[in-house]
């Protein structure tokens, strides 16, 4: 008998050892300098903001394969920006609440609900009929739209939409390409949609990045993280948005992991690209799924991983060929 509870004290005592290491564990401060330290639930927020990358990049993959703009879902995808955006409002709703963030997303959301309405409607009733009379692609406007698309996604992964340059390719709409030809139908009739479309974001992007730089201070370009290579930790400064997930690659692939990201060491989320069947990995926590509407069989899985896994995540995807489009970094 004294023995027994000689073994039960013991084991006591050893449990209640662990809990207080780990409880130290846990309470270790932040290393991230306050400065660079950003809120756990923006990497939820940032969902929708980047929903409005890959939408556009769908838009130009699309175009790329051979696909034409009535074809493109305009409507499904604003539905799929508020079905995401609401599983984001229950997933925040542990945190404060980020009122700037959220004003933003209104913004941004309403304004893209507006353009993919009206450019949705307008292809299928009045784009639809002059691709009748053209191949896909046939025309230099359909090309210039197809080339501006591509420019545009390219340069929104790295900085804000609004300081994009729509003047450029609206100077080459009418001074680089033949204003007569064949396809005249198509042709004239793409002039006047892209005109419309180039000319109106370019005034819009210009009085938007004039109130957001009056209203919000200038965004950091790096995000500072605690990092881990074999024996040594150091503080590192990353670069933001997408340059984020290129080095979060690039450290994973090198063996090292994340101890803090932006002064966060809780969940962080990743999205990737992956068939439809593929199963879901066990323990993987899957916040949202969203079919690739342009690529049959295919869906964006968005994953919530914790900080100090985020590198083996990375590997285990990379491992398998998935697609690995984004980390989401606060």
């Amino acid at each position: 008998m004294k023995v027994r509870t000689g073994m039960r004290m013991t084991l006591r005592c050893c449990a209640l050892l662990l809990a207080a290491c780990a409880g130290l564990a846990f309470a270790t401060p932040l290393r991230v300098p306050e400065a660079d330290r950003r809120g756990e639930e923006q990497t939820y927020l940032t969902f929708p903001e980047w929903f409005l990358v890959f939408s556009p990049d769908e838009f130009a993959d699309s175009l790329e394969a051979g696909g034409t703009p009535s074809q493109f879902p305009w409507f499904s995808h604003v539905r799929q920006f508020w079905s995401a955006y609401t599983r984001v409002w229950e997933a925040t709703k542990r945190y404060p609440f980020n009122g700037e963030y959220h004003t933003m997303i209104g913004v941004i959301g309403t304004s893209t609900t507006v353009e993919y309405g009206i450019r949705g409607a307008y292809e299928t009733l009045v784009g639809r009929l002059t691709e009748l009379t053209s191949a896909p692609n046939a025309t230099p406007e359909d090309r210039l739209a197809a080339e501006q698309a591509r420019d545009y996604v390219e340069f929104v992964r790295v900085r804000p939409w609004y300081e994009f340059d729509f003047v450029t390719p609206l100077k080459r709409l009418w001074g680089d390409t033949p204003m007569f030809g064949p396809d005249m139908l198509r042709k004239w009739e793409r002039r006047y949609l892209l005109t419309s479309d180039w000319a109106v974001k370019a005034t819009y992007a210009a009085l938007l990045e004039k109130a957001t730089h009056s209203t919000f201070e200038t965004p950091k370009v790096t995000t500072v993280s605690v990092v881990r290579e074999g024996d040594r930790t150091q503080v590192e400064a990353f670069p933001r948005y997408q340059g984020f997930t290129d080095a979060s690659l690039a450290l994973a692939q090198r063996g090292g992991a994340f101890e803090e990201i932006a002064g966060n060491r809780g969940p962080i989320l990743v999205s990737v690209v992956v068939p439809v069947m593929q199963p879901v990995a066990a323990g993987t926590t899957v916040l949202i799924r969203q079919p690739i509407l342009t690529r049959a069989g295919y869906e964006r899985r968005v994953l919530q991983v914790p900080v100090p896994q985020l590198a083996d995540e990375l590997r285990a995807h990379a491992k398998a060929g998935d697609a690995i489009e984004h980390v989401f970094d606060f």
